[in-house]
């Protein structure tokens, strides 16, 4: 089953990623099945939903997202919340690191990335770690960072410097928040504290603001990955991950792939496995690209829950 948000423009028969985004594109010539873009507009990310987390676990033996819920207690102390990688988890991370130092890419004999972008999340943070290995530490030019190319490849044979990727935290692709104790987080000050060289330096908020007992609807989760996208965008890296969320791809790629073959349409839009790579090509039409990215914020419509219990004496 696939998901599509995406919406018709009834004006110039061109295509809209969202509602009153002012952004129509065609992909073209009518019916020719084929896009071209120039090649400085485009750059390749790899997308990685985490790796099996113990919220997982709980919802396939229990059949239902009810364990989930906070109940009486306030969110933080559900035992699931910001849940971890499991044993299995923590495995698939490594499997993925190991398909990865064996995947040519470019003029290598192996995957390597010029930049790790990781929602902060406590279950992504983990994976990104054991995929990717240690961060190269905020601030440090690749020229000044020692590394070392997977162990069996010619690049390593011939002692070629391969420094690591930076990782740079970003709240806008962490997952559609609200409702499940899973999709809150911990403070910025805690998270931080377990994963040295991760750069956080663009979250604003310590506390996790936006988690709340409601769900994050639909048409914000895909504004906020249409927003990330731009963001993506006018980052100078050209090969990029990003180690995100099943619910979060979901309204991220069900607003794109109308005029694929259906095939395609259906990979593309389909629900991402556990420490599952899907790859794409970002290409940028130029129309947005020198627009001003602000800090992802609360709207403030429904306050955090995270440290509210339902016996909250302003309830």
């Amino acid at each position: 089953m696939t998901t599509n948000f995406l919406k018709k423009s009834g004006s110039s028969g061109g295509l809209k990623a969202m509602v009153d985004d002012e952004f129509e594109y065609a992909l073209g010539p009518p019916d020719s099945g084929f896009s071209i873009f120039l090649a400085e507009r485009t750059k390749k990310v790899h997308f990685i939903r985490h790796a099996e987390g113990y919220h997982n676990v709980a919802t396939k033996e229990s059949g239902a997202n009810d364990c989930l819920h906070r109940g009486e207690a306030t969110a933080a102390d559900h035992p699931l919340y910001d849940s971890r990688l499991t044993e299995k988890g923590i495995q698939q991370s490594v499997d993925l690191k190991k398909y990865l130092a064996k995947r040519p890419s470019g003029s290598r004999s192996f995957t390597a990335f010029d930049l790790v972008v990781v929602s902060p999340l406590t279950r992504t943070c983990e994976t990104a770690l054991h995929v990717f290995g240690t961060p190269r530490p905020p601030g440090s030019p690749a020229f000044l960072t020692k590394g070392e190319a997977p162990p069996g490849t010619m690049e390593a044979a011939a002692g070629i410097n391969v420094p690591p990727p930076r990782f740079l935290v970003r709240e806008e692709c962490r997952e559609r928040w609200g409702k499940y104790v899973c999709d809150g987080r911990r403070t910025i000050s805690e998270i931080a504290a377990e994963f040295p060289n991760f750069d956080f330096s663009e979250i604003v908020h310590d506390e996790d603001v936006f988690y709340s007992d409601e769900r994050e609807s639909d048409d914000h989760c895909c504004e906020r990955a249409v927003r990330f996208l731009e963001w993506l965008n006018q980052r100078p890296e050209k090969c990029i991950a990003v180690v995100t969320h099943s619910s979060f791809l979901r309204h991220l790629f069900g607003q794109f792939g109308e005029t694929l073959h259906y095939e395609d349409r259906g990979n593309l839009q389909r629900l991402a496995g556990n420490c599952e790579l899907r790859s794409i090509m970002l290409c940028s039409h130029g129309v947005k690209d020198g627009k001003k990215i602000d800090p992802l914020m609360p709207s403030y419509a429904a306050p955090s829950t995270v440290r509210m219990s339902s016996h909250n004496p302003f309830e």
